[in-house]
Formats: C-alpha cells, structure tokens, sequence
C-alpha cells in the first residue's frame, strides 16, 4: 500500500466558451447543458463526491455565472416547492448542493489551455494531491470513474489518469500514452503526448478528461511553456513528472461521451435515458418507432 495523502480536493475548468454548441451557449455555459435532468456540471460535481471528494473547485471565466447559481441555495425556488407540498423535490434537491464553505471559485482570464485553467487553481489547491475533472467528459459507469482511479492511487500514488483505446486513426484528438507496462487494465507510463498524428503516436491509449495529479505540477504549469496548438499542456507537465512520480492510466469500467460533440451528447441523451427506469420503456419505443420509420423510406 502506497502511503499517500487522501485526494480532498477537486478542479472543474470551466470557462470554456463552448463554440461547438452554438447558439445554445451563447449566453448559458456549456457545463449547464443537460443530460436529461441535470446539466453536464452536476454529474461532474456528484462523481466527485461519491469519490470522497470534499472541497470543489471551479476555474470560471465570464458569463459563468449560471454554474455559480446552480450550487447556490435558492431560497424562492425551494419555499415555492415547500409551500405546494413538494417534498420530495425539495429532499432531492437539498441533497446534491454542496454544503457552505466547500466551493471556491477563480477566473481564468484567458483562454490559454486547459495547463493554464488548473494552475490557475494552484493557490487553492495548496500543497496535497488533488483531482481534475471535464465535465464535456461523461461517464456511465456502475461505479464512478473518479472512484476507481482513487482506489489505484491509494495503491500506486503519484500521477493517475484515466484512459480508453480508441482507434489509431483518432489519436490526433486525444493525449496519448507512451506505455512501459501494461496489465490490460492499469498501463505503467513514461510518458504523454498531445494530439499525435496516428503514425506518430506510441499507442492507441488515450487519456480522457479525469485526472488525480500531485501538488508539483504546479511548478511545471508556472513556466507557461506553450504545447500543443499554442497552449499551455497538462499533458506536457504530468510528462515532465514521470522521472520522479509514478505515473499510471487506469482503463476504467464504463462508457465515456464526449458531450463537447454534438453526436456525442446526444447519444450521452439516449444512453442515461435508457439507464433509467422511469425512461427506458418510452424512450425504447421511440427509437424502435423511429428506426422502423427510417428503414421503410430507405426501401
């Protein structure tokens, strides 16, 4: 067993302007848009805390301000729902909000890559491990992707990432793995790189948007030495770490959405509506419906 310190905090970069979704995100932030229910930052925010997450983190840029409401208390809101007898959305609404004192905010003032948003979070990170989470990133998984890297870093320490193998024609969109070992779920690396071309990538294992990363990168994001399309590159600070911390990608159980694609957030749609009980039925009709009606035009 590793003797780490627990991961207590967590980083959402959220100050994205989500251009792939506009006009939708022209005034409303990307990481309110909903999947189902619940916008794409909520999930987020519970896959952290279901992982022991205790202080959550948001690197904001302008017209944020919708995420900030999200995890307030609205007084009117929630006496409007006591006074017509909705207790049970009332409950159910008490408790996701995170508690008094466990959120922090910061600008990102300029969009300068997603190295720059998490050191932007460096003072309040302090000095202990913590987490970095996409919310563009969802993940339908029995148990939450965060919680199954905080079981390998509890084991491992130093840096965790979480990965999936994507086709080889694809790795120019992902950071890569240089793998040194791999057991079929936990990948040993010795390195990252950013968006390679297929022929230039040293593998198919991609990193998805989830991370626990030790206090030190912090030291490596502070130089703002620009990467990769002219940003400043996580990916080029947790390689510059490999020589004196542990760097592992977890395979994790689940299925990823990339929800900053249009296709991919619609299919995230289809796919949380089915995992409900309340929505599978109606939901599989539709489709079947609409599936049936496609295939009689195309005749």
């Amino acid at each position: 067993m590793s003797n780490t310190k627990p991961v207590r905090k967590a980083v959402f970069p959220v100050g994205g302007l989500g251009t792939r979704f506009l006009p939708a995100t022209k005034a409303m932030p990307k990481e309110m848009l909903p999947v189902v229910d619940k916008p794409l930052i909520q999930y987020a925010v519970e896959e952290a805390r279901a992982a022991g997450i205790e202080e959550l983190i948001f690197v904001t840029g302008r017209n944020k301000t919708a995420i900030e409401d999200h995890f307030d208390q609205s007084f009117e809101l929630e006496w409007t729902l006591q006074e017509r007898g909705k207790h049970d959305q009332l409950t159910q609404l008490r408790r996701w909000l995170p508690k008094a004192g466990n959120v922090s905010y910061t600008r990102q003032q300029e969009p300068m890559g997603l190295g720059h948003a998490v050191w932007c979070a460096r003072h309040l990170v302090g000095n202990e491990p913590f987490a970095v989470l996409l919310a563009d990133d969802l993940v339908l998984a029995d148990r939450p992707c965060l919680s199954q890297m905080v079981e390998v870093y509890e084991q491992k320490g130093g840096n965790v990432v979480a990965a999936m193998d994507v086709a080889p024609e694809h790795t120019s969109r992902y950071g890569i793995i240089d793998i040194a070992e791999d057991d079929g779920r936990l990948v040993t690396a010795r390195g990252m790189v950013e968006k390679p071309k297929s022929d230039e990538a040293p593998s198919s294992t991609a990193v998805i948007g989830r991370y626990i990363l030790q206090p030190e990168i912090f030291d490596h994001l502070g130089r703002h030495e620009r990467g990769s399309g002219g940003e400043i590159q996580l990916t080029d600070a947790i390689r510059a770490m490999v020589e004196s911390h542990p760097f592992h990608a977890v395979r994790f159980d689940g299925e990823r959405f990339d929800c900053g694609d249009k296709a991919g957030f619609i299919q995230a749609n289809i796919a949380f509506s089915l995992a409900r009980v309340d929505l599978r039925d109606q939901v599989k009709d539709f489709l079947a419906e609409r599936l049936s009606t496609y295939r009689d035009a195309a005749q």
